[in-house]
């Protein structure tokens, strides 16, 4: 009777490990499908220390908490290739990092392992309140979707170096 009892409970934890990782497996594909559309908006909220953005970002996401965690990719990929529009808050206009229009295309091998799930992004960027989310940044667009807004510093300095030395970006000192 132990015996039975013991398998039996054994198989509903299996069974309920199992569910939970397909589940985070999904969410996560999810997000990195809503990421792939590049779908977000960026705005200055204040100047941070030298060489840092201090951005929100809203993004987009049938679930609150992915947009969430996918405001760090987006701000990041603001910064690259979006710039960074002027704000009313002693904010002014930051061109993109990248120059060329063309060049997430050319250099598509790069930056999808640079975007991937815990890739080299994060070293760039910071949740400015460990992820908690204002009343007013979080709506409700439609049935479905939600427009999330989260405050991220992004460290531009090391940023442009780090895509520098990859040979992604070139130096400021070489005249374009």
């Amino acid at each position: 009777m132990k015996n039975n009892i013991r398998i039996l409970f054994t198989v509903v934890l299996f069974s309920f490990v199992c569910t939970t990782a397909t589940a985070q497996r999904r969410a996560k594909k999810k997000a990195d499908e809503d990421t792939h559309e590049w779908r977000y908006e960026i705005e200055c909220v204040g100047t941070g220390t030298e060489g840092n953005y201090l951005l929100k970002v809203w993004s987009f996401s049938k679930r609150p908490h992915v947009a969430a965690e996918q405001a760090k990719k987006n701000a990041v990929h603001g910064v690259i290739f979006k710039g960074v529009p002027a704000g009313d808050r002693g904010c002014v206009s930051q061109p993109a990092l990248a120059r060329n229009a063309n060049l997430e295309e050319e250099k598509a091998a790069f930056f999808e392992n640079f975007f991937m799930e815990g890739g080299k992004y994060q070293k760039f960027v910071n949740l400015t309140t460990n992820g908690a989310i204002a009343q007013g940044d979080r709506m409700k667009i439609g049935r479905r979707e939600y427009k999330i807004g989260v405050i991220v510093s992004v460290n531009k300095a090391l940023l442009r170096k780090d895509l520098e030395d990859a040979g992604i970006l070139r130096g400021l000192s070489s005249g374009f």
